[in-house]
């Protein structure tokens, strides 16, 4: 059974959202961020489903050290700042996420769901989306049988962003993870690599490449 991490510092709050989770996960329960750190340090943990007010260590800077650390594992936030601003800055440390209280805890359960199904893609070395197959193995595209030439760098960020459908990545994290944070490439590179995927993966119905404004990129597969 997956485990969920539940990171908050209001009691009644946390206790409800046990109560709902625990039939389809193994919960696991923090009152604030450095003791959920600790969690994360010492257990494999599936999902953290986080506040982001806490004293002490608040929702965005454990984020912060989450992903510094390289875990990538899966982050959603639960939360009363709605505004686009907020939700923009946990987008831009990594999270998955966010749903705005007071919370359906049925959605969040097919979120974490979701979630979890992305993160078994994202496992695999290889992604089959409808007629598109993708195989990090042999750096190949195929789609309906028909093989899409790409660079390398065009193969490792479509790879990238699919293996992670609906997850919006920064340009500075595809720079950092697909060109090496030494690397001299700018902003312009990414979009540059961004639209000529576009053009050659336009006959893929089942994708779209989206530019999500201020924040980053993100792949959508489409429902036929």
């Amino acid at each position: 059974m997956p485990t969920v991490l539940i990171v908050e510092d209001d009691n009644s709050t946390r206790l409800l959202t046990l109560a709902n989770l625990r039939r389809d996960f193994d919960v696991v329960c923090a009152e604030d961020g450095v003791r959920a750190l600790e969690i994360v340090g010492s257990r494999h943990i599936d999902v953290i489903v986080s506040d982001i007010m806490m004293p002490g260590m608040d929702g965005y800077a454990l984020a912060r050290e989450v992903r510094a650390s390289g875990n990538n594992v899966p982050f959603i936030f639960l939360t009363a700042k709605a505004s686009p601003e907020d939700k923009a800055l946990g987008f831009k440390l990594g999270i998955d996420d966010y749903m705005v209280k007071p919370i359906d805890y049925g959605e969040l359960i097919w979120r974490i769901r979701a979630i979890l199904r992305r993160a078994q893609i994202a496992d695999a070395r290889a992604i089959t989306v409808g007629g598109l197959k993708i195989d990090s193995a042999a750096y190949t595209v195929t789609y309906e049988g028909k093989n899409i030439e790409l660079t390398r760098k065009e193969f490792e960020l479509l790879f990238k962003l699919l293996s992670y459908p609906n997850m919006i990545f920064t340009k500075n994290q595809l720079l950092d993870e697909i060109w090496g944070a030494d690397s001299a490439s700018g902003d312009d590179t990414v979009k540059v690599h961004i639209s000529r995927l576009r053009n050659k993966i336009a006959g893929v119905k089942e994708v779209e490449l989206i530019s999500v404004k201020g924040i980053g990129y993100k792949a959508v597969i489409k429902e036929n």
